[in-house]
């Protein structure tokens, strides 16, 4: 948004010789109209006033996930892969890893993640599979980041088949559970009706 001298003043009681001052300091350019009129940017003004937050430079996230405790082991390897992978391409990244069922909607690292990428923190994302971001909705999540220009990267296709159906079988035991538990915390709260 471009803003003349006389509204600058109006807005932030800047003068036209402290502009100027301002010009000659390469703090700020003006933008000249057909007429030569002079026009400044308002982020220039607001940054030199120190209104403007500068936005954090934007990462690459390697996110790692397992379903249980007992895969911690797996959980290292896979953060390991992950840190080769960044390395070799030189990039500065942040690691977001967490045990948690891939089924699970409030993972606090992938709420971590998505914040971050609505922030504008995020340039890529790094798993090493598919599932790791999510069992089911990986499309939607990657549809998401896509839309806010960042770019998820899946550095292996497919996964160890032994580990996949043990991981699968895991978060099919966490559905089960979940909806078991909705289902007689739904009974449980019923009152029920004594006829006499």
């Amino acid at each position: 948004m471009l803003l003349s001298v006389k509204k600058i003043k109006e807005l932030y009681s800047v003068s036209r010789h402290t502009l100027i001052r301002w010009e000659k300091e390469g703090l700020i350019v003006p933008v000249r109209t057909p007429k030569g009129v002079r026009r400044y940017k308002k982020e220039d003004i607001e940054k030199v006033l120190g209104l403007l937050e500068e936005k954090p430079a934007s990462k690459v996230i390697l996110y790692a996930r397992v379903s249980t405790k007992k895969q911690k082991e797996y959980l290292k390897n896979q953060i390991k892969r992950l840190e080769e992978y960044a390395k070799k391409n030189g990039w500065d990244y942040e690691i977001i890893s967490e045990i948690a069922s891939g089924v699970n909607e409030n993972r606090r690292g992938l709420r971590k993640l998505l914040n971050k990428i609505k922030r504008g923190e995020v340039s890529k994302v790094v798993i090493e599979y598919p599932d790791r971001l999510a069992r089911f909705g990986y499309e939607y999540l990657k549809f998401f980041m896509e839309s806010y220009g960042v770019e998820l990267i899946v550095i292996n296709g497919k996964e160890n088949e032994e580990d996949l159906n043990r991981e699968l079988a895991q978060d099919l035991i966490a559905i089960i559970t979940s909806f078991a538990a909705r289902i007689y915390g739904k009974r449980g709260g019923k009152k029920h009706d004594n006829p006499e």
